[in-house]
Formats: structure tokens, C-alpha cells, sequence
């Protein structure tokens, strides 16, 4: 059973938390998603921590806005294992046999010792503890053209103050390239946002153990927005990820036409190409992402209600096919998905008072989302067990759902799961004794054993999926 700790945690927060529903409810009046510009946080709500680009405890974070028309955000989560030289991978080794390992140059000096350490395990990051130590005069000598054909001062920047990371790889030709995971927030789709104490910590955690570029998505509340407002933004996520990708391999493709042109109107054509390629290319990415993201390998993450999102943009991914080229859906995971129904299953009826979030109170928040004229539990993005959502199910890509003992939305994402078994997708569950919904995520549990046993438990499974090596990682 869950200490006396998490009983009373649990009291107070229900409590809170179903006061605030029922207010909103009240002053809901008028809105009804009329709001296009909408909330996407409350931090009156739960403490905010602010994005650090500096790669401490060995991530480094910055907060962007991808959406002029809306509120919709994005906090980049890098692990500092971005740094590593691509060739140390043991299945590109044999492709470059001139750059074994990342050597220091004279340009960058030793570890300060009155600097802290970022991560003490890699020749390439202790290179990168002194970065506000190198010199104007030294990054302007990476303004020239690698092998490949790329500038590195186009994509692959670096700040000299306060040892604040853009984009610069120290390993030469080829910046290391990571996996995405886009990861969906929990709240009730009412309340929670990408940039609080409690997301931000578990982001980190995912990023270290997955070795994957992490992007919290801060999608619109309700009711301020109502659905499918938080659905939409996470599909506008996917696209922006897509139109990324080839913005940045568009000044890569220009480069090299340069290089191969010809006589002297050629080459004033592909100047001027080029010089449109940066222009519109180049200075529209985000430096980050388009030096170490490997959008083919993409993760959907969602935590409560985000896995509710995770599941719709999974779908929508699959339906767009070959249109998000290049991005590649290949795994989904849903952490206690916030799933319903009008007809219930028997956790609902046994455990519809449990912890934090009981049956009754996240019925207020369903209301919130949906127009008046809309509610209905059954809806396609309440109850996954309805025919005809689309695609069809065999269609989905390998699907990790986890649940709680002590969680009445256990049965439904289980069903579920079984569903997703059924026609021979990969849909392991994975069940925790003694646990309570967001045992994983909220802010009071995550220093807990439990907490960190799932995100490993997430991480082996995932990598399943995103190792360039094949499927050696499995239960």
C-alpha cells in the first residue's frame, strides 16, 4: 500500500485540485477555445524552472516558440552525450578510419578547476567545460567548409560567454546525431506545462538514460482552448520537426552544388543559391536540432493526459505516411493514459476514488475540454476502445503503455494494449505494484525508487527501437 505520506499528499491534493476545476467550470463562460493565442502554463500553480543552455547535470535546456499564431512552445532538452564524436559509434568506426577519436586542439584549453565538471567521462565534453575560454579569433577560423561540403559557423555555432552551447560540435566533419522523443506533459489537459520543476527533472532523467534529444511540448490549456486545440499543437510539433529537418539539410545540399559548379555563370548561379539557402535555410533552424537531431528515429512520449495526445499525433503520423518525410514515428509510450469510457471497466468501478486523480474530478476536467455541445466519454480522444478512430490498428508503431496498481485508469489502457497485441504490434505493459497514477512524474515521487525504476524500465525498451545497431536491447 502507498505510505501514509502519499495517502495525505494525496487528500490535500485532490482537494486542491477539484476546487480549481469547479471555479474554472464557473468562469468558463464565454470562452468556449475563442482564444487562439491561449495559455499554456500556470505557474501559480506548480514552481517553473527556468531554461539553463549550459550543460549542467549533464543536460542543457533552452524554452523556443514554433507557432507565431499561438502560444505553443517547446523546451529542448540535450544531453551533453552530443558532444561525442559520431566515430566512436562501433558501427561507424569502419567508415572513417582518419578520425578515431575527437583530439584537443591548442584552441581549447584544460579543465578550470574552479569550473564545475559537466561530465567526467568524455574527452570531448571536458573539452567543453571551458568553452567561454576560446577566443574570437579561434571560432572565426571554423567560419570555412569541412569535407562535407557544410560551413560550421551556418548550423554549428558556439558562444564564447558564459560557456552557453548553440549548436558547435568539436568533433569535425560530422556533429553526432541522437534520437527525438517529443514528450506531452500531464494536468488534466487544464493544468501542467513543459517548463515546471517537477516535468523538467523527469525530462532530464529521460534525456541521460535514453541518450535522446528530449522536446517538451507546452501545449494550450483548456478551457481557455478547448479540443482539439492540445491535440492540434502536438501535430504542429511533428510537422515543425519535419519542416526543420529539411530546412537544414537545404543549406547542405546547396553547399555541395557549389563545390561541384562548373564555369563562372554556374558558380554565380550557386552563389546565389547558396546565399538563398542560408538566408531562408540556415537561419531559420534551430542551431540544436539541426546539429544533432535524427528526426527517422522519433519517439512520442506522454505522461496522463499527453499520452491521450501521443496516441491522436501517433495516429495522424501514421496516416500522413511519407508526407513528414523525414520523420519517422517509430515508438509511442503512454504513462497512465488519462483514457475513459461511458460504460466502465472494472478498475474505474473499484478504484474510481483513488490517488490524486479520482474518477470524479477528472470527469470535471474532460468537461473542460470538450464544447457542451461535444462532451461525451466515448469520444474518440477519451476512449480508445471505440471502433472506427483510424488507422487501422496494425498500422500503429510498437507501443509501451505503463500503469499503476492503484490507478482506476489501469484496465482501459491494459485493454488497450491488448487490442494493439491482437494484430501483432509490439504493446508490452508495464504494471507497477503499489503504485499510484504519476507515481513516475509528480514532483513528490520522483526521487523514489520506483520513479527511477520506470524511467529505466522506459529506456531498455526504447532502445529497442532507436539503436543503430539493431534490437540488442529487450526484457
Amino acid at each position: 500500500m502507498p505510505s501514509v505520506g502519499v495517502k495525505f499528499s494525496s487528500v490535500v491534493f485532490k482537494h486542491m485540485l477539484k476546487h480549481r476545476l469547479q471555479n474554472r467550470i464557473q468562469n468558463v463562460d464565454g470562452t468556449d477555445g475563442a482564444t487562439s493565442f491561449g495559455v499554456t502554463s500556470r505557474p501559480e500553480e506548480e514552481p517553473i524552472a527556468a531554461a539553463n543552455p549550459v550543460f549542467a547535470d549533464a543536460v542543457a535546456t533552452k524554452d523556443i516558440h514554433i507557432d507565431p499564431l499561438t502560444s505553443l512552445s517547446l523546451r529542448i532538452f540535450l544531453p551533453d552525450t552530443c558532444l561525442n564524436s559520431p566515430d566512436s559509434h562501433p558501427k561507424l568506426q569502419s567508415k572513417s578510419k582518419d578520425n578515431d577519436s575527437f583530439k584537443k586542439s591548442d584552441s581549447f584549453s584544460g579543465p578550470d578547476p574552479n569550473q564545475p565538471l559537466f561530465r567526467r567521462n568524455s574527452i570531448d565534453s571536458l573539452a567543453f567545460n571551458n568553452i567561454a575560454d576560446v577566443s574570437q579569433t579561434e571560432r572565426k577560423g571554423h567560419n570555412r567548409r569541412n569535407s562535407d561540403g557544410w560551413r560550421d559557423i551556418d548550423l554549428n555555432l558556439i558562444s564564447g560567454e558564459n560557456g552557453v552551447y548553440i549548436g558547435y560540435s568539436p568533433a569535425g566533419k560530422k556533429p553526432r546525431k541522437l534520437p527525438v522523443m517529443l514528450q506531452f506533459h500531464s494536468g488534466g489537459f487544464v493544468s501542467g506545462s513543459n517548463n515546471t520543476v517537477a516535468n523538467d527533472l523527469f525530462c532530464r532523467r529521460i534525456a541521460k538514460l535514453c541518450d535522446v534529444i528530449v522536446l517538451g511540448v507546452g501545449y494550450r490549456l483548456a478551457p481557455e482552448n478547448r479540443f482539439p486545440a492540445a491535440f492540434e499543437d502536438g501535430l504542429k510539433v511533428l510537422h515543425w520537426l519535419a519542416k526543420q529537418s529539411n530546412l537544414a539539410g537545404c543549406s547542405k545540399s546547396q553547399s555541395r552544388s557549389k563545390r561541384g559548379g562548373g564555369g563562372g555563370a554556374d558558380l554565380r548561379k550557386s552563389d546565389v543559391q547558396e546565399h538563398v539557402a542560408d538566408a531562408f535555410g540556415a537561419s531559420m533552424v534551430e542551431p540544436w536540432l539541426a546539429a544533432h537531431a535524427d528526426p527517422s528515429r522519433c519517439v512520442l512520449l506522454g505522461v496522463s493526459c499527453g499520452g491521450n495526445i501521443v496516441d491522436y499525433v501517433t495516429r495522424k503520423a501514421v496516416e500522413a505516411g511519407k508526407l513528414l518525410d523525414p520523420v519517422r514515428v517509430v515508438a509511442q509510450v503512454l504513462m497512465y493514459p488519462f483514457f475513459i469510457g461511458s460504460v466502465p471497466m472494472n478498475s474505474e468501478i473499484k478504484l474510481a476514488n483513488s490517488y490524486f486523480y479520482d474518477k470524479e474530478t477528472c470527469i470535471l476536467a474532460w468537461k473542460l475540454l470538450f464544447p457542451e455541445e461535444e462532451f461525451d466519454l466515448d469520444h474518440p480522444a477519451a476512449n480508445p476502445l471505440v471502433p472506427g478512430r483510424g488507422p487501422p490498428l496494425k498500422k500503429m508503431p510498437p507501443t509501451l503503455t505503463v500503469v499503476a496498481e492503484h490507478d482506476w485508469m489501469q484496465d482501459r489502457a491494459i485493454a488497450y494494449a491488448g487490442k494493439l497485441r491482437k494484430v501483432n504490434v509490439d504493446a508490452p505493459v508495464l504494471y507497477y505494484k503499489d503504485a499510484v497514477h504519476e507515481f513516475a512524474t509528480i514532483g513528490m515521487l520522483l526521487n523514489t525508487p520506483q520513479a527511477q525504476a520506470c524511467a529505466e524500465d522506459i529506456s531498455i525498451w526504447v532502445k529497442k527501437y532507436i539503436s543503430l545497431r539493431g534490437h540488442e536491447f529487450s526484457y
